[in-house]
């Protein structure tokens, strides 16, 4: 799976479960109507029960420039510090918008399906907010690489 470049996010949520995110590059495209992306959740992670007693996240796709945010969030690090690394607004949903993020998808969990040690979310997207950055972050190949906007 290092051979397969991915856009770098950090998926977060807030509610009655608490705050939580975690990095995540297991992210695309559903349908664009309803507007709705899948995410991969390890079962495992810190973040499991809070977005799963939240029912809503927000997708922040990373900028090059992120990389340290990126490890922090895919780390054992705890949340307090993970968002204190970073500046954050509140969505729509309550799901926190990193600032600077080149793109952030507020989204409500429509569905769940498990697939062996993760949970594929199927997110709605209720709101977006671009950040206007113009080179976004992929992980391939193990190492994260800058991917410029050309136009």
């Amino acid at each position: 799976m290092a051979r397969l470049g991915a856009a770098v996010t950090i998926v977060t949520t807030d509610g009655p479960g608490g705050r939580a995110g975690f990095t995540a590059s297991a992210v695309c495209s559903v349908t664009d109507s309803p507007p709705t992306l899948l995410v991969c959740l390890n079962k495992s992670s810190s973040a499991a029960h809070a977005v799963h007693a939240n029912g809503v996240v927000c997708v922040n796709t990373l900028a090059a420039g992120h990389e340290a945010l990126s490890n922090l969030f895919g780390g054992r690090t705890p949340a307090e510090e993970r968002f204190a690394a970073g500046q954050w607004h509140t969505s729509a949903t309550g799901a926190p918008i990193l600032v600077g993020a080149v793109v952030a998808f507020d989204c409500r969990i429509v569905r769940t399906v498990e697939v062996g040690t993760h949970d594929v979310l199927f997110c709605e997207v209720v709101g977006l907010a671009e950040g206007g950055g113009r080179e976004g972050l992929i992980y391939f190949s193990r190492r994260y690489h800058a991917v410029t906007d050309l136009s």
